[in-house]
């Protein structure tokens, strides 16, 4: 910041104003605040979406509330902003110090205040669409306002430092506005939360605003009495923040990792099991159990479904070895993958996890054994599909991208099926594992109907005490030339599993009725509403 602020100067002879002494550095200087306010904003924008994701998942209805609050925050801020204006140029200064100061105080509030409010708002709000929107008010409008603000009052002492020239100084400093808010984008989204996380990256953001609010306090030197207060002030909001954080276990993130898509977690689950056992957690989903000493131990009832299905469909070429080949979208906990390869030494099993630190922590925390058999490609799982070899087959394709409530929509298209109908072998088969609503599951009817303008079968199965029970469920969606040999099938009493799980396909004439009836589209490249589809979900019991 400048060392003095000058007042707006007198008219020069020929009618005029001439530029004050200094008046290059200081519309510099008020050009690069902004441009540091602005990314600051944009930044919270995108930490934003992470930092809720573990409590309510990652999704279109995620990322709509968060960007609607966020806008509406500088949207108010801007029109409170412009209020500010009044008065000269070292008032504007103090006002930018006390505003600094307090997005700093309530960007670091957020951390605390989510530890707070996320358990009473979602579990008291009934519709789930209204608690996103409510949790992101309560964490992000008041941070967003208060950087809004910046931005008019920085604009006014930028056009009043070229008066000669005021369209010239509003164009840059919206130039300069726009520029921080891509570099913010940019610096959030590629950099700072892979590289020090949601919690450093929120931290950075009111450090930054701390140092322009001294900045600006410098130059606007005020009084001993506002400067005590102001530093009186920005002790006391330090020190709340940071009691609240410690007691709330604010300041520790709660992923194991923070990838560049996820947050991580791997949570034990010996207890539960009774056996060294552990499940991955993204964002707010567990992808998966492994069982330590085990690895052929499948605890979810879909996987042991899938697993039945692999051998009652292809039993009769799987021989002692189980000699087939398989590829899965989607890597996660890395549990079907692992087990098959202990169980059916001769697979040939192909995995494409589009995030590295998921296999990274699935061989560090899950006991992923790397091995010949078991191909790991780190990339998209439709890109991987359609640059393998033209000959490639696979007789079986697992679909496990699920993210909490989402599935990428790109892995649901007819267009995707059609690759998938490509790549398997006359006999395989295509499952397709999704959470979904036991009463009306509008995903399933439409992944059905896509589905089967692709393939000549396409069944529905469920685990029959899930399906009864209700809420939210997993089915596993099965395309392929042909039926399965049965329409139901019976899993092994286990000790963790104490009744035999039941697993039921859904008879196909009331399926075909069901999915005319729901009225829902076929999945394409060009019009696929998973999110939509996907909403009664957001509002079952697990």
């Amino acid at each position: 910041m400048p060392e003095a602020l000058a007042e707006p100067p007198a008219a020069a002879s020929d009618g005029r104003p001439d530029a004050p002494a200094g008046a290059a550095g200081r519309r510099l200087a008020y050009a690069g605040a902004l441009l540091l306010a602005s990314a600051g904003g944009l930044v919270l924008e995108i930490v934003a979406g992470r930092m809720i994701a573990p409590y309510v998942g990652m999704s279109l209805y995620t990322w709509t509330a968060v960007i609607a609050v966020v806008l509406a925050g500088f949207s108010i801020g801007h029109w409170i902003g412009g209020r500010l204006t009044e008065g000269g140029a070292r008032r504007c200064a103090l006002r930018l110090m006390w505003l600094l100061l307090a997005a700093a105080a309530s960007v670091a509030a957020c951390l605390p205040l989510l530890r707070l409010v996320s358990p009473l708002l979602l579990g008291s709000v009934a519709d789930p669409v209204a608690s996103l929107v409510l949790l992101s008010l309560a964490l992000f409008l008041l941070p967003s306002l208060l950087v809004g603000t910046v931005s008019p009052i920085l604009t006014r002492l930028a056009v009043d430092e070229a008066p000669g020239a005021p369209g010239r100084a509003i164009g840059q400093m919206y130039a300069a506005g726009a520029a921080g808010s891509i570099a913010g984008t940019l610096l959030a989204g590629y950099l700072f939360l892979s590289w020090i996380g949601t919690v450093g990256t929120l931290l950075s953001v009111a450090g930054s605003y701390l140092l322009l609010a001294l900045g600006f306090g410098l130059a606007a030197r005020p009084a001993r009495r506002q400067a005590v207060a102001a530093a009186g002030l920005a002790l006391l909001a330090a020190a709340g923040v940071t009691l609240a954080g410690r007691a709330l276990a604010a300041f520790s993130a709660p992923c194991l990792e923070e990838s560049d898509y996820y947050c991580i977690r791997v949570l034990d689950l010996t207890a539960e099991t009774g056996r060294p056992a552990a499940v991955m957690v993204l964002d707010h989903l567990g992808h998966g159990i492994n069982d330590r000493d085990d690895p052929a131990r499948l605890h979810s009832s879909y996987l042991q479904l899938t697993d039945r299905l692999l051998r009652e469909r292809l039993g009769h070429r799987l021989g002692e070895q189980g000699a087939f080949d398989a590829f899965f979208v989607g890597g996660g906990a890395y549990t079907l993958p692992r087990a098959w390869a202990a169980r059916y030494p001769a697979a040939d099993l192909s995995v494409a996890e589009i995030d590295p630190a998921v296999t990274r922590i699935a061989r560090r925390e899950l006991w992923l054994a790397a091995g010949p058999a078991l191909r790991v490609a780190h990339g998209d799982a439709r890109r991987v599909l359609r640059d393998l070899p033209d000959s490639r087959r696979f007789d079986v394709v697992v679909g496990d991208a699920f993210h909490d409530i989402s599935v990428p929509q790109h892995l649901t298209t007819r267009e995707f099926a059609a690759l998938l109908r490509r790549r398997l072998a006359p006999d395989g088969f295509y499952a397709l594992n999704a959470i979904d609503s036991a009463r009306r599951p509008l995903f399933v009817y439409a992944s059905v109907r896509t589905l089967a303008e692709v393939f000549g079968s396409v069944e529905v199965w469920a685990d029959a005490e899930q399906l009864q029970g209700g809420g939210r469920i997993t089915f596993l969606i099965v395309a392929g030339a042909d039926a399965s040999p049965a329409g139901r099938y019976r899993g092994a009493v286990r000790s963790d599993q104490p009744t035999a799980p039941l697993w039921v396909r859904w008879p196909a004439g009331d399926l075909a009725r069901r999915v005319a009836a729901a009225g829902v589209p076929v999945l394409t490249d060009d019009y696929a509403p998973v999110d939509r589809l996907m909403l009664p979900v957001l509002g079952e019991e697990k």
